[in-house]
């Protein structure tokens, strides 16, 4: 339960902390009476002032008011942009302390939940990102009208307060020059923005992606209702911008809590845009999920591939597949590939990537990992090797319980979330080594990082 601040809860406003690590959301850690307390912004090593904003049973949140002794790996945080944006957690760490991090937040995981031989477990250091501002491929800001002042950009973590962002530093500078002027054509065609408060319909978030190989953009105007008014008009101004090479609009409704809405239709252009990874090229439709850093993905694979360890005979399970990339580069050291996806649009992708890079041995199926698996062993098909990429919330438990029946062979889990990797882990190593833990840099500036792992059957 959560207690406000207030002077008869905690004596003082301003307290001075010494801050002791990183949490694992890149906020500085420290003690205040021996209750833990989190300052976003502070550092290892500094002493802060800080005001206390909030106090629970057994922790407190604080606002850094201003350095006492300073961190030497403290940097400058970039200009133009307010700290209380999400995705710049880090973005005043210095990059190697980033990466240092980014080891320790896997071996702080594992020491919690305590996995079978975990201080055995080799984590290898984090493999740094080449660009580590301007990465990101993909942009998905939202849009507001302030007493008649157009805002686009992000909100604040846990907040519905929106900041303008006329400038992020780790998006590509293709992108945000395209959301910029999307904001403007919006104004100039006074097509009406979403209103929360008041829950009128209108254009409510603007979602740009653009691929790396081919430089093709494409962009999803999210409203809220279908027919807005304009909104054709805007289509056709975007389609003349700089590389854009298809339009659509996805409709959602105020009852939805996610971003994104069950209806999708394009309005203008191609279908899908073209991108490509290590030789493999891939369609990408404005839901299908693809790596925000290109650059980086292609080291992000080669090493998962690598941990495979595949062999001609093998079939190979692709788990939460998305648009097919693990399992297309795999294909041609296999015998066959099944990949596996909820997602319906994201399996067409997948699909139609198979026929674009001529591959015969590799199908796709539209289910959860959870039902499908099960029902491919039950079929007699053989499951020798497996890779899975799941979502933050990491592996189903029964999905665990079916891969102590199917026990592959060789078995690499992507995880982007170390903490439930290692609970993961607590029930996989009863019949799994853990090799090999490899963290590569997906995100710079940001406390998120991609953990391969190299399973092998005890």
């Amino acid at each position: 339960m959560k207690e406000k601040f207030n002077s008869q809860n905690l004596q003082e406003k301003d307290v001075i902390i010494t801050i002791k690590r990183i949490g694992i959301n890149g906020e500085g850690i420290g003690y205040y009476r021996k209750k833990i307390i989190f300052i976003p912004g502070a550092l290892p090593e500094e002493v802060v002032v800080a005001k206390i904003t909030a106090e629970f049973p057994h922790y407190l949140q604080g606002e850094l008011i201003r350095i006492k002794a300073k961190s030497p790996h403290r940097v400058a945080f970039p200009q133009g942009v307010d700290p209380a944006v999400g995705g710049l957690e880090l973005a005043h760490l210095s990059y190697p302390q980033q990466l240092e991090f980014k080891r320790d937040n896997v071996l702080a995981a594992l020491s919690k939940y305590h996995p079978r031989g975990f201080n055995k477990y080799k984590v290898k250091k984090t493999i740094p990102a080449p660009d580590q501002w301007h990465y990101r491929n993909k942009a998905q800001y939202q849009i507001e009208q302030d007493h008649g002042v157009t805002i686009l950009g992000l909100f604040a973590p846990n907040s519905h307060k929106l900041y303008d962002l006329p400038v992020m530093p780790t998006q590509s500078k293709a992108t945000q020059a395209t959301e910029l002027a999307i904001k403007d054509l919006a104004a100039q065609l006074r097509v009406p923005i979403a209103d929360p408060f008041r829950h009128l319909d209108g254009l409510k978030t603007i979602v740009v992606r653009q691929a790396q190989a081919t430089k093709e953009i494409q962009v999803t105007l999210i409203t809220v209702g279908h027919q807005i008014t304009n909104l054709p008009n805007l289509a056709q101004k975007i389609m003349k911008l700089a590389n854009v090479v298809s339009v659509y609009q996805n409709e959602t409704d105020w009852r939805n809590p996610q971003v994104w809405g069950n209806k999708t239709a394009k309005l203008l252009g191609k279908n899908q845009i073209i991108d490509e990874i290590l030789g493999k090229k891939f369609a990408l439709s404005p839901r299908a999920f693809f790596q925000l850093n290109p650059v980086q993905t292609a080291t992000l694979y080669t090493e998962a591939l690598k941990f495979l360890d595949l062999s001609p005979e093998d079939t190979l399970i692709d788990a939460y597949s998305g648009v097919g990339t693990l399992g297309i580069l795999a294909a041609d050291q296999v015998k066959q590939v099944i990949g596996i996806e909820t997602i319906p649009d994201a399996v067409a992708d997948a699909q139609h990537n198979v026929e674009l890079n001529r591959i015969k041995n590799a199908n796709y199926i539209q289910g959860s990992v959870e039902k499908v698996l099960p029902e491919l062993v039950n079929n007699g098909v053989p499951i020798d090797a497996l890779i899975v990429d799941p979502p933050r919330t990491g592996l189903a438990k029964s999905l665990i319980k079916t891969l102590f029946k199917v026990k592959p062979r060789t078995f690499v889990y992507i995880s982007c979330n170390p903490s439930t990797l290692a609970q993961d882990l607590v029930l996989l190593s009863e019949i799994y080594n853990v090799r090999l833990i490899e963290n590569v840099d997906m995100l710079p500036q940001t406390p998120r990082c991609e953990c391969v792992v190299k399973l092998t059957l005890r």
